[in-house]
């Protein structure tokens, strides 16, 4: 007599029930079609694109482990995504090294804060000159709510006071571009800030003009930045003028360098640092990338600019 074919244990101790038996049926039924599409098994899941954050670099030692540690929180809140940093110029990697040791695709997440001559020319054109890479470019992180969070909790832990202040203002210093959309992006984020702190009013302004052209080094005379006016202290004494005493500055940099040790000096009181590894700076890199993918455009040279999505 040929012996029964033994099965596996069950995980229930005895015989199993009406109940019990159709909970088992139904949870192996709903194991194996979770593996089954329409048309066939379900093909394993490809890579996510790669996020490329790309921040400008600077002299400052500070600057580099500073970006280091934002990217650090953006993949704690995203593990498994693949993150890496690529700069514009100063540091290591720099752009072009970081995106010839990718494949597949990749989203530019530019660490800048207005629509300047590097997210609209630079970032474009090393996607250009990466022909092996699927890549879209991000906007910029300002304007945006969660930027405007960022900078009030920067302000807040530099002592500004959190509440309503009648003599109080603040200047938004940022790096400046001869761009008229940065410059549009940095009144808007100066908006979205002054909502934050009940309407008290934010000045924006930018860091003093750069060495002259025959101290600097040469570059391209079309992207030779000058001075942008208003400068911080010449936002200072407006405010001044205003009426108001109580003035802080509120650093929008990711990261220190020489524009914001700048702005920072020109503080009548409590200046704030950089916004770094800010949590809400790291949600914002983040949805700065998902609204790239979202975007229903191509990805090729042609369509590059087309890709960076507009809010």
């Amino acid at each position: 007599m040929t012996a029964p074919i033994p099965h596996p244990p069950s995980a229930f101790p005895g015989p199993l029930g009406a109940g019990d038996l159709a909970a088992e049926i139904s949870a192996q039924l709903g194991t194996r079609l979770g593996r089954v599409r329409l048309h066939g098994f379900r093909r394993p899941a490809a890579p996510p694109p790669t996020l490329v954050a790309v921040a400008h670099g600077s002299r400052d030692p500070r600057a580099l482990p500073t970006v280091r540690a934002l990217l650090d929180r953006v993949r704690a809140l995203r593990p498994g995504l693949p993150v890496r940093l690529g700069h514009i110029e100063l540091n290591r990697p720099l752009l072009a090294d970081t995106l010839d040791g990718l494949d597949g695709a990749a989203v530019l997440v530019p660490l800048l804060f207005g629509r300047g001559h590097h997210v609209t020319h630079d970032l474009p054109a090393a996607l250009t000159g990466a022909p092996h890479l699927t890549g879209r470019v991000a906007e910029p992180l300002g304007p945006h709510t969660l930027l405007a969070e960022a900078l009030h909790g920067r302000l807040l832990e530099a002592g500004f006071p959190d509440g309503r202040c009648p003599r109080g203002a603040v200047v938004l210093a940022a790096a400046g571009s001869r761009a008229p959309r940065s410059a549009r992006d940095t009144e808007r984020t100066a908006h979205l800030l002054s909502a934050r702190l009940g309407g008290m009013p934010v000045l924006p302004a930018y860091a003093s003009a750069l060495p002259s052209p025959a101290t600097a080094p040469a570059r391209d005379a079309s992207r030779r930045p000058s001075q942008i006016a208003p400068t911080v202290p010449d936002a200072v004494a407006a405010l001044r003028a205003r009426g108001h005493d109580r003035i802080a500055v509120a650093s929008c940099f990711t990261a220190p360098g020489r524009f914001a040790t700048q702005c920072a000096a020109a503080a009548p009181q409590a200046a704030s640092a950089p916004l770094g590894d800010h949590p809400a700076l790291a949600r914002l890199v983040l949805h700065r990338y998902d609204q790239a993918l979202l975007a229903r455009t191509g990805s090729g040279p042609e369509s590059t600019k087309a890709a960076t999505v507009a809010v």
